[in-house]
């Protein structure tokens, strides 16, 4: 189970620094959608922000660092 949720760690911080990369890259854009989409990369990186911390939280009650009870 530690594995499982490890790999899926990884694979979430992955998907993170891409969603930040394209954030950076749209910010050198000048067309009309740039705000649009950077309120949407905004969203898309708050989400993934959110898993990632979910999965660090399951990872840490799995492995015995958070205890419950």
């Amino acid at each position: 189970m530690a594995s499982a949720l490890t790999v899926g760690l990884y694979i979430a911080i992955g998907i993170l620094v891409i969603i930040l990369g394209w954030g950076l890259v749209n910010l050198t854009r000048t067309d009309d959608g740039q705000r649009s989409r950077s309120n949407q990369l905004m969203r898309m990186r708050v989400i993934v922000q959110a898993v990632v911390i979910g999965i660090l939280v399951l990872l840490g009650i799995v492995v015995g660092s958070i205890k419950l009870f």
